[in-house]
């Protein structure tokens, strides 16, 4: 990283977040996330306590899922309006590798941990980027209505293409990744090899022959709170969602619906922030990246929403669901209960190869 006068104020501001420097940071900023209850645990655990703080305002934008396009557009026009933007890790490496985020330096323009651990050896492989900061692990997988399954509940992923067993609709993300994945695991593709195979143009073949056999009972979602409503409100008998999404309707909103975790993907979500600001609004959102993924602010996040934070340190700070009271380790994905048989997924690959195969899967969406 090159490193010049007005960066290093940044970083002190950051670091230190001297009232001296209140002046040389904007009083606003606009933070992009995906909205439902992820954007609220967020402005709980974070946005509130940094708008006391600092009495910053802050604007929620809930653009997450067109972030790579949007940021490319505002890049190329020369209008950047967002401070901080919450992306999937393999989006954060893309918008790294086009220069569209900046780099960040964990050792200087992070917390340390509570007990002086530094923030690269607490967020440790889940730096998976030089633009990245971790925030959450999150999977992806199945919440199924239990009045609609019969006496049998499904119990491995590839009960979603047994139509026989389960007849219904399903509820499935539009867009290639985990579908194309769950898709090879259940044509008997080996766990190990899903990735190899879904590199070549016959491997992504057969992974859309196997959707083939449901998409016409397939219902598509775009937003993360689209499989929710489904399942609430009968629609579908069982859908992909975010397992916080799946958490909500479950514990607190108590409708008759059961997480189905064989075969969760794992995956990373965080912060990137954009390339091309002025200092002012760098120098704000770079105070903001160290408040907000500091080791409280990431266990307390857990107080909301079932996913579980990136640090280390913030783990043993996991305790109750602030509102009902009960335990949320057993909620997390990574719960070893929960965490039985799960799926990696694989960030360099989808980095390399989103463009092509989602151009291909809408494709074959339009047939």
């Amino acid at each position: 990283m090159k490193f010049t006068k007005l960066t290093a104020l940044a970083l002190s501001t950051a670091i230190c977040a001297p009232m001296a420097f209140a002046a040389d940071m904007a009083d606003e900023m606009t933070i992009v996330s995906w909205g439902g209850a992820y954007s609220n645990s967020q402005q709980k655990a974070y946005h509130e306590p940094y708008m006391e703080k600092t009495g910053v305002s802050i604007i929620n934008d809930e653009s997450s899922a067109e972030a790579v396009a949007k940021l490319r557009a505002m890049n190329e026009a020369g209008n950047v309006t967002w401070d901080v933007v919450d992306v999937v890790a393999a989006d954060a490496m893309r918008l790294c590798d086009e220069g569209l985020a900046m780099e960040i330096d964990p050792d200087t323009q992070l917390a340390p941990a509570p007990d002086g651990t530094s923030a690269a050896d607490d967020f440790g492989d889940l730096l998976v980027s030089e633009c990245f900061i971790p925030q959450i692990v999150y999977s992806t997988t199945f919440g199924y209505r239990t009045d609609l399954v019969g006496d049998t509940p499904p119990t491995s992923v590839c009960d979603v293409f047994d139509l026989e067993a389960y007849p219904g609709k399903r509820a499935l993300e539009k867009r290639p990744i985990n579908n194309m994945e769950w898709a090879l695991l259940c044509d008997g593709v080996p766990k190990a090899e899903v990735y190899d195979v879904l590199e070549t143009a016959e491997g992504q073949e057969r992974a859309l022959a196997k959707l083939d056999t449901i998409k016409d009972s397939v219902v598509w979602w775009s937003a993360g709170a689209d499989t929710p409503q489904l399942l609430a409100d009968g629609e579908v008998v069982m859908g992909s969602t975010y397992n916080g999404r799946l958490f909500s309707v479950i514990e607190e909103q108590d409708q008759p619906v059961a997480m189905l975790w064989d075969a969760q993907v794992f995956d990373l979500d965080g912060w990137i922030i954009p390339a091309g600001l002025s200092e002012e609004r760098k120098a704000r959102a770079l105070d903001y990246i160290y408040f907000a993924t500091d080791t409280q602010r990431l266990a307390d996040q857990a107080k909301y929403i079932s996913y579980g934070p990136a640090r280390q340190s913030s783990a043993p700070l996991v305790g109750k669901h602030e509102e009902l009271g009960i335990d949320m380790a057993p909620h997390m994905p990574t719960d070893p209960e929960n965490a039985k048989n799960t799926f990696l997924y694989n960030y360099e690959f989808w980095a390399d190869y989103r463009d092509d195969i989602d151009a291909k899967f809408q494709a074959w969406l339009a047939k």
